[in-house]
């Protein structure tokens, strides 16, 4: 039976998650026994796992007449600085290491749970052409490796054990709409992607999507095993039908909601430009990996998700929306 957390908006939330993590370990020990015990310390069950070749492919939605096939691409790095933190200042705005699992960020290099629109604006970037926006997703570690932050927060003292990875590569890009033209992002817009409670409770917004390189129409929201040679991925799209009034909302999803299978938006919402991420690693073949999570969702890879925030000057939003409906390949510089 899965334990059903209050919402992460809540502070019960915080005052739950480290008796639920408590309590699941010894649940674990009891009912599983060591294979338990080691799910419950952060190893995911052998069943969270499946070969790529057994997925099926995506199809992508068919582009209309007046569909904008441009992309516009930002090189952000791949946080060669380091710059982590188990805070979630979108969904726990204020709350020090309220995330309880770690954080890997490019972009913006001020983002901590204190943050606010007027410091991240006034911060430094990662990112080609001064593009001070904040992207973040939770890390992924090699589980056979002790990671630094074995009995610290947000590391092995929420169940989330292994040495971090750096992603080999970081794409993150800007695509059209598959109907029509795109309108551009307010600044400070706030968006969301996937579900990080999901394990433990019914959810229609989880948007998991693992994947190998070399495979590029094949997503599954399981973690992928990949054949010789080819890379572990996580692909990363966030939702890009936007009300038009709101940065944000109650919940952070409802201001910004995802099109429809063929790309069509939502009554009284316009296409924005579609931002997509893409990660890959370099790990050996058969390397045991997982993605961190709260301690009560096991590290499940069903519980990935994303984070932006829109920090761009209106000049270059301007040029992205001009590039993706002009049909153009862009880069920022």
């Amino acid at each position: 039976m899965p334990i059903i957390l209050p919402s992460p908006g809540s502070r019960l939330f915080w005052i739950a998650l480290p008796l639920t993590f408590g309590l699941t370990l010894l649940l674990g020990i009891a009912t599983f026994g060591a294979d338990g015990a080691a799910r419950a310390a952060g190893v995911p069950a052998d069943d969270q796992y499946v070969d790529i070749a057994t997925v099926a492919t995506t199809r992508a939605p068919a582009r209309g007449p007046d569909a904008s096939t441009g992309t516009f691409t930002v090189d952000c790095g791949r946080n060669e600085q380091g710059h982590r933190n188990a805070d979630n200042f979108v969904i726990s705005p204020g709350i020090v290491n309220g995330a309880h699992h770690t954080h890997d960020y490019v972009g913006n290099l001020s983002t901590e749970a204190l943050s606010t629109d007027r410091s991240l604006d006034a911060a430094g970037t990662t990112c080609a052409g001064g593009d001070r926006s904040t992207y973040y997703w939770p890390v992924l570690r090699r589980l056979d490796r002790t990671g630094a932050d074995a009995h610290t927060v947000g590391g092995g003292a929420h169940g989330n054990s292994g040495e971090i990875l750096m992603a080999s590569s970081v794409r993150v890009e800007f695509r059209g709409n598959a109907t029509g033209a795109v309108v551009g992002m307010p600044r400070f817009l706030r968006l969301v992607t996937g579900d990080p409670v999901a394990a433990t409770t019914p959810s229609a917004d989880i948007r998991a999507q693992w994947g190998c390189s070399g495979y590029p129409d094949r997503f599954t929201t399981k973690y992928a095993r990949c054949p010789r040679g080819s890379r572990p991925t996580r692909t990363l799209d966030f939702p890009s039908c936007w009300n038009g009034l709101a940065t944000d909302s109650p919940g952070h999803r409802t201001h910004v909601q995802f099109p429809a299978a063929d790309g069509t938006c939502p009554r009284a919402t316009f296409p924005v430009p579609q931002l997509r991420i893409t990660l890959a690693y370099d790990l050996p073949d058969g390397t045991p990996f997982a993605v961190d999570s709260f301690p009560e969702q096991l590290r499940n890879p069903v519980t990935d998700h994303a984070m932006f925030v829109n920090l761009m000057t209106r000049d270059r939003m301007a040029e992205l929306v001009r590039c993706v409906n002009e049909g153009r390949e862009c880069r920022a510089r």
